[in-house]
């Protein structure tokens, strides 16, 4: 059964400005954490990697497929699933609104095509 995020959840994580995420080695342990950009969209939480696929956080929680994200106190174990590619524009657009008083710049590393190929779903578990 997936577990689904809570109201409470969603407005702590979703809400926070920087989060960090950390993926599992094999034998269970966490590797650091790293900082990073989240967006709600509905009811999901998605990350994306700045700078593309070879991005070595999302190499790690790609090949692992469980980790751990922190936003302030808050700490959860997260599955990282693949985002269904029709729910890219609505994660462009919640970046923009989340993140354009940064700048183009840096807003354009986690927007668009490119930026889309390193999407993850975050998925809570227990």
């Amino acid at each position: 059964m997936t577990r689904a995020w809570t109201t409470e959840e969603l407005q702590r994580i979703g809400g926070s400005t920087e989060v960090q995420v950390s993926s599992e080695r094999p034998d269970g342990t966490v590797r650091p954490y790293v900082t990073i950009w989240l967006v709600r969209v509905g009811d999901e939480l998605y990350v994306r990697s700045a700078y593309g696929t070879d991005n070595p956080w999302y190499r790690r929680a790609k090949a692992s497929g469980a980790g751990r994200i922190r936003a302030g106190r808050f700490e959860r174990g997260v599955t990282f699933a693949e985002a269904g590619s029709q729910v890219h524009p609505a994660i462009d657009a919640a970046y923009h609104t989340k993140y354009d008083r940064y700048g183009p710049q840096i807003v354009g590393t986690v927007v668009g095509d490119r930026a889309a190929a390193g999407t993850l779903r975050l998925v809570p578990r227990d």
